[in-house]
């Protein structure tokens, strides 16, 4: 029936094996991307070169965006100009929380003298293709067409307005939480779901961090035992971390960093599943799951 594909699954670090919060939900050749973070139409292009063909640059048109944090929004520009530039022929649609009109807005005047030349030098690109529509949504908002009907879901990301989407596919069911601490929405909303995309942070790792960290991170970020407790609950077929907060030093040179990744992933997994006996996956870029 579809795809998800998970474009990119880091966080605000600089991770070298993570590019920034990016999915992709596919059905049949429409792409709905859910943020967009660095290097999203980069890691599109190596998606259709592993044979996601609906992953085609020109072809991301559709997006949805949960909040207005800089790693869910820095590749803003790439995903309006490059798809443009690589032939783009009809507006770019948005739909993410208030003030996303502000981020098109003033992304569109910063390259204004390139859109201009490109519009109206000698490659006369087309002029469809760079026009953005922007609808700012709010809890309990619907997007529909004749594949898909998307809701936006309010969930808990400290003082910022934040989402979560959740997508209905025929009889298919994905919930895509954004950043969020534990909230009551999320709960609901994840009962029976076929896929849960949820981001998570290394409960044990955080333990280590002084205390005003700790009381920032749990405003803000899932526990991984209170992510195993929603799950507990909800009962999702499949769960698919995202968004993974290690709390290391990621330029620690006394530190094998990769080594410590890995190490910390499957930890993070421990910790899910001494509470929660579903099925569990840590999610990676450009890793494909088919509903």
């Amino acid at each position: 029936m579809g795809k998800l594909v998970l474009l990119g699954t880091g966080t605000p670090n600089a991770e070298f094996n993570a590019s920034g919060p990016s999915y992709a939900i596919i059905v049949e050749d429409k792409v709905y991307l859910i943020d967009f973070g660095a290097g999203i139409v980069r890691q599109a292009s190596k998606a259709y070169n592993q044979g996601i063909k609906q992953l085609k640059p020109s072809n991301l048109n559709t997006a949805f965006l949960t909040h207005l944090h800089s790693d869910h929004t820095v590749g803003i520009a790439d995903l309006i100009l490059t798809p443009w530039v690589l032939e783009r022929k009809q507006p770019l649609s948005i739909y993410g929380p208030k003030n996303t009109d502000d981020l098109i807005f003033y992304t569109l005047k910063a390259f204004k003298t390139d859109i201009q030349f490109r519009l109206n030098g000698m490659e006369k690109a087309n002029d469809l293709g760079i026009i953005v529509n922007v609808k700012e949504v709010e809890n309990d908002f619907i997007y529909k067409d004749n594949l898909v009907k998307v809701k936006a879901i309010k969930v808990t990301h400290g003082t910022l307005e934040s989402y979560a989407y959740k997508f209905y596919i025929k009889d298919k069911t994905i919930l895509i939480s954004g950043d969020t601490s534990i909230n009551k929405n999320i709960e609901k909303e994840a009962i029976n779901v076929d896929i849960l995309v949820h981001e998570v942070e290394y409960e044990e790792g955080l333990k280590q961090r002084d205390l005003k960290w700790q009381k920032y991170h749990k405003s803000v970020h899932t526990l991984s035992s209170d992510l195993a407790k929603l799950c507990d609950l909800s009962k999702p077929k499949l769960l698919i971390t995202t968004h993974r907060i290690y709390h290391i030093d990621f330029y620690d040179d006394s530190l094998d960093v990769e080594k410590e990744i890995i190490k910390r992933e499957e930890l993070i997994l421990e910790e899910i599943k001494n509470i929660y006996k579903g099925k569990v996956v840590n999610g990676h870029d450009l890793d494909v799951y088919e509903f």
